[in-house]
């Protein structure tokens, strides 16, 4: 087919592909993101369950009373904790912030793809308009008693 011949939306076709194609990967990527920052999540809660279940035993045991190493180790093993916490705190904002940088490039993505979307929608609108007059004009034509000037 000729490139004169073909129809606005025949040539629109590659472009809204590509914009399709281009949204699918944007949604998967946000779905990754999405479980990055689910099982980093995850993670710190599991440290800071652990953190209050070994407060918790310390205390149960501080009843019986605790030596000075037992009470120095139980201080440092403490301190990592707290500190991994921080650390996990920190691996789940950077996710959060990839996450949403995620959801923004598939929000702009998803309102390029409709954008093109709604060019075709008109362009196949105006093309049919097209094709029913040009019907029209080929019934007119070959109706008993219709003369050409």
């Amino acid at each position: 087919m000729a490139l004169d011949t073909m129809t606005r939306s025949k040539r629109m076709q590659p472009v809204q592909d590509v914009a399709q194609r281009r949204e699918q990967e944007a949604i998967r990527k946000l779905g990754q993101t999405q479980q990055q920052l689910d099982a980093q999540r995850a993670k710190l809660e599991e440290l800071r369950g652990y953190r209050d279940q070994y407060a918790r035993q310390f205390e149960d045991s501080g009843d019986t009373g605790l030596g000075a190493i037992r009470m120095r180790d139980y201080r440092v093993f403490l301190g990592r904790l707290n500190e991994a916490i921080h650390q996990q705190e920190t691996v789940v904002a950077q996710c959060d912030a990839r996450h949403q940088q995620s959801r923004e490039q598939w929000i702009a993505v998803r309102s390029h793809t409709r954008a093109i979307g709604k060019v075709m929608d008109n362009f196949v609108r105006q093309e049919r308009r097209q094709q029913d007059k040009q019907e029209q004009r080929e019934q007119d034509e070959r109706a008993p008693g219709h003369r050409k000037t």
